[in-house]
């Protein structure tokens, strides 16, 4: 069996647009789409005074709105393989736990508040910094048209982002954007120092195609066109993304211990105008089962 793509469902707005992009993401990959919903592990973390039922009532709850989650998916697409899973857990556990062995995870960038909370902004924060899996945030617009953006960082190793980031746009057909951002606090305005930024712009030009190089043969179709954006890089590549059907971004090398999602990561997951993937650096080393 395929690894599966997996979303997180709280019964929110936010989460039904996450249930809807994972399932046409699990179309279009011919992968089969694994629901979950998480409730708190009832009755341990409980006040004394809650009623007895709240347990049988909140379980109750998690499975019919499962059952309506998976019943709107096989409308719009019958031949889906789709699982469910209700789960009494603390829900970054239970995400990390459903999602170990999945292809990706998608998340609405919040969801509904209380007890029974999925999918909170800090949630979606938490696990894009965790995750061995990529974890999509599905906020924006979800349009199926426009450019699939990747932003590098020219400083750490790239190739497992820009590998995702064009696989995602041979799947779709779709225009691959690489975007490095380099922002200059100089004041000066001569001549010699717009030579001098011309001149950097086109070493950091030849640096981002280098970094792509060996991917255009894997993927001859995919057009790709490079950007050098002076500005901060949350700007360069929320402004890309205005015009994107999915932004491509990556995390630190990190440690369970010290989770570093990177300011630029997290800027832009506040920030972006479409879906959001974070590409953890350990996912090119994953193997299909």
């Amino acid at each position: 069996m395929s690894e599966p793509i997996v979303v997180g469902t709280d019964g929110s707005d936010e989460s039904d647009r996450a249930l809807q992009w994972a399932a046409a993401e699990a179309v279009l990959r011919e992968r089969p789409l694994h629901i979950v919903h998480t409730v708190e592990s009832w009755p341990y973390k409980a006040p004394l005074f809650m009623p007895p039922d709240t347990t049988e009532q909140m379980t109750r709850a998690g499975r019919r709105l499962l059952a309506a989650a998976r019943e709107r998916v096989q409308e719009r697409w019958p031949d889906l393989e789709t699982t469910t899973a209700l789960i009494a857990e603390d829900p970054p556990k239970a995400l990390r736990d459903q999602s170990a062995k999945a292809f990706e995870l998608v998340l609405g960038s919040r969801g509904r508040g209380g007890f029974a909370s999925m999918l909170l902004g800090s949630t979606s924060l938490r696990m894009a910094a965790h995750s061995t899996v990529p974890v999509v945030i599905v906020r924006g617009d979800t349009t199926d048209r426009g450019e699939i953006v990747v932003g590098v960082d020219l400083l750490t190793d790239a190739g497992t982002l820009l590998d995702y980031a064009f696989d995602a746009a041979a799947l779709r057909d779709a225009r691959l954007r690489v975007v490095h951002a380099w922002q200059t606090f100089s004041t000066s305005y001569d001549a010699d120092h717009t030579v001098a930024i011309e001149q950097t712009k086109r070493d950091l030009r030849a640096q981002v195609v280098e970094a792509y190089q060996p991917l255009r043969a894997k993927y001859p179709g995919v057009d790709v066109v490079d950007e050098i954006a002076l500005e901060h890089s949350v700007t360069a590549l929320s402004n890309a993304s205005r015009n994107a059907r999915l932004l491509v971004v990556g995390t630190h090398q990190r440690h369970w211990a010290a989770p570093q999602l990177g300011s630029t990561t997290h800027g832009v997951i506040h920030h972006a105008h479409c879906p959001i993937a974070v590409i953890p650096p350990t996912h090119g080393d994953r193997q299909e089962p």
